[in-house]
């Protein structure tokens, strides 16, 4: 089964002869287009989406898009092999839906949008948050050991091979949660744009029940399921047997490779790493605690449920 469609695998093809033409380009232009041109293919995904899933990465996304796979899988007779690729499952069975997962940095790059989120208007859109600090940290440990350095260039994270513990990374504006805080506060001022088309799920509720979150993403999409289909595809995808899975290589595939760890020998390398709530806490001091959470108590939007009452 081919994850990609025709169309996607020319736009990829598109993109790289178009940037292989422009070597010439100082390094600074060349990664501008490069985010512009990834930004033009999301955007037309977006226009044939039945719906979006939302997120910043590390928010448990792979954990949410391996259930949600086997999910579709068990629900319209799928091989089992690969994970949801955007189209690849309505290529197969055109009663399964188009699925864009987005973090909307590079859509914002091509339409040059960056105050508003008028272009998910009438879109069924589900956002899945986690707390910023844990994300924050959780990031720190994908760049340092599983981020390419192309990707730390494109998306601005701090060079690769550069010295900085986790406290500096997370307190970064352009990294950190400072920068967290602010995409999600954006979500939470689009709400009333969005009104029912907006679905909001949490990690951390997904940790508690993970079976009732997906019935609500089930239901608001349009595609309720059995209880055993919910039920199976939450067991698959539950933390113990992903973190196997991962150890032995095994289980579905993602854009034509399984998830794998950046080095066998250390657990902080592997793409499921602790999944732990409020694990942000175990990685500063006390003094260093203060003011990571006054980054999220003094600026985030208490809509997310991450303040203190």
């Amino acid at each position: 089964m081919f994850d990609m469609s025709y169309k996607e695998m020319g736009a990829v093809a598109s993109r790289h002869l178009a940037l292989a033409s422009l070597f010439f380009l100082p390094l600074e232009k060349r990664i501008a287009l490069e985010r512009r041109l990834r930004g033009r293919e999301e955007y037309r995904k977006l226009q044939e989406a039945d719906w979006v899933l939302m997120s910043w990465g590390k928010s448990g996304r792979t954990w949410f898009r391996v259930m949600l796979s086997r999910f579709y899988q068990l629900r319209f007779n799928l091989p089992t092999d690969h994970m949801l690729e955007f189209d690849n499952f309505n290529r197969l069975n055109h009663a399964a839906p188009k699925v864009l997962f987005s973090h909307n940095n590079y859509m914002r790059d091509y339409l040059r949008n960056w105050d508003n989120l008028e272009h998910f208007r009438g879109k069924q859109v589900v956002l899945l948050v986690r707390d910023p600090r844990d994300v924050a940290v959780s990031q720190f440990f994908q760049w340092r050991y599983r981020m390419l350095p192309r990707k730390k260039l494109l998306n601005d994270y701090p060079p690769h091979g550069a010295e900085i513990d986790v406290f500096d990374f997370v307190s970064n504006e352009k990294c950190g949660i400072p920068r967290i805080v602010d995409y999600f506060n954006g979500w939470a001022a689009a709400m009333p744009m969005l009104g029912d088309d907006l679905l909001l799920i949490r990690y951390e509720d997904m940790r508690s029940d993970p079976g009732a979150v997906m019935r609500r993403v089930f239901d608001f999409t349009g595609t309720p399921g059995s209880a055993d289909e919910v039920t199976a595809a939450v067991e698959y995808a539950a933390y113990d047997n992903m973190k196997k899975r991962e150890a032995e290589k095994q289980g579905m595939r993602a854009s034509g490779q399984r998830v794998k760890p950046g080095d066998e020998n250390n657990p902080d390398s592997f793409k499921v790493r602790r999944g732990k709530v409020g694990g942000y806490r175990d990685y500063f001091t006390d003094e260093q605690l203060l003011a990571v959470d006054a980054m999220v108590e003094q600026h985030l939007d208490p809509v997310f449920g991450y303040k203190r009452a």
